[in-house]
């Protein structure tokens, strides 16, 4: 990729002079009773962090660890520390479609609505994560008191959403996300890497999408340390039954805020969804009636059937937006869904990192 804003680069001098200076300032992190697995990225945005977090809860869940998530809530409305509450994945989409969810994802971040929902885990935010991780370990004691007789689990688990960068919080394993469209990206404020690729020398493992797999091992490698690992992610995108990658109709338009728009338009498109136009918003925008406005004006325009969206967008979309859109058609709400290669792999890494 070249350069995201090549009119910035005579700044990229002064950011590297800015990581030095606080990466020497830096203080021993502070650590939490229960171990962190952080999840994070090199990039400010796009690599996908959310679902392999919804994976890595669900898998850790299934193995039998009480697991949580630790959220800055990027551009929530909330103050403090608080907790998203965790519901069933059953009723994510419906969910999404509530007044309730719109209004959460304003408070708290529409990426940690969508983890409380998709992974059915209580997702902790706040600025300062060590005090999200604190407030989560006392209230899970205070749920243990008041539970008569109820045994104390020796297999608690923090996840770190994007903690890569969040040094100040001792985790116990480090887990990065690489793509295939970060090999070539520059750094801030030129680019969109919030560090050099030096920074995976600090890695435990690396996540690398299946299709990327070939390209991404052969420059990140040689950068890791003995030790880590790479694991192999496949992704999809989970259709609404029954009408599935028809939901909207022959013609719909796709809209999103989402980090990096053009791969989920390309996702469509593998998919078979005959998608007429892609609107992009900034990542984590939230929508409003002057938005929703000029996409019926789209969708009108094109004569389209309906309109695509994400997960991610579908909780910040009021019951009074999705009556405006539904003016031209159905909204389809796809998922994506992410799943590894060998996931015992990935959960007895962990484990061995952990216990």
């Amino acid at each position: 990729m070249s350069a995201r804003r090549p009119w910035a680069w005579p700044l990229v001098g002064v950011y590297r002079l800015g990581l030095a200076v606080k990466d020497a300032l830096r203080g021993q992190p502070k650590r939490l009773a229960w171990p962190v697995v952080s999840v994070g990225s090199l990039s400010a945005g796009g690599a996908g962090k959310t679902p392999v977090v919804i994976a890595l809860a669900r898998l850790l869940k299934e193995r039998g660890w009480d697991v949580d998530v630790l959220s800055r809530g990027y551009g929530r409305a909330g103050r403090g520390v608080e907790r998203v509450g965790a519901t069933s994945e059953k009723q994510v989409l419906r969910s999404a479609q509530d007044d309730n969810a719109s209004l959460e994802a304003g408070r708290f971040g529409d990426e940690p609505v969508l983890i409380a929902a998709r992974a059915g885990v209580a997702v902790w935010v706040g600025a300062e994560r060590f005090a999200a991780g604190a407030q989560a370990e006392a209230n899970a004691l205070t749920q243990r008191k008041n539970a008569e007789g109820a045994e104390e689990s020796e297999h608690h688990l923090h996840l770190l959403d994007d903690g890569f960068q969040h040094r100040q919080l001792a985790r116990a394993m480090d887990v990065v996300l690489v793509t295939a469209e970060d090999l070539s990206d520059r750094l801030l404020p030129e680019g969109n890497l919030r560090e050099p690729w030096s920074a995976l020398g600090r890695a435990d493992a690396v996540v690398v999408r299946e299709e990327e797999i070939d390209g991404v091992r052969a420059a990140v490698w040689p950068l890791l340390r003995e030790g880590a690992q790479m694991w192999v992610a496949r992704r999809r995108l989970v259709f609404p039954a029954p009408m599935k990658t028809l939901g909207a109709g022959l013609r719909p338009v796709a809209f999103c805020a989402i980090a990096r728009p053009e791969g989920f338009a390309a996702m469509l498109l593998d998919a078979g969804c005959g998608v007429v136009e892609t609107v992009a918003f900034l990542d984590h925008h939230r929508y409003t009636r002057r938005d929703v406005r000029r996409l019926v004006e789209v969708a009108k325009g094109l004569d389209a059937s309906g309109f695509v969206t994400t997960e991610k967008d579908a909780v910040k979309l009021t019951p009074a937006l999705r009556e405006m859109l539904a003016a031209v058609g159905p909204l389809m709400v796809v998922a994506l869904e992410v799943e590894f290669a060998d996931s015992e792999k990935v959960v007895a890494a962990i484990e061995a990192r952990i216990s």
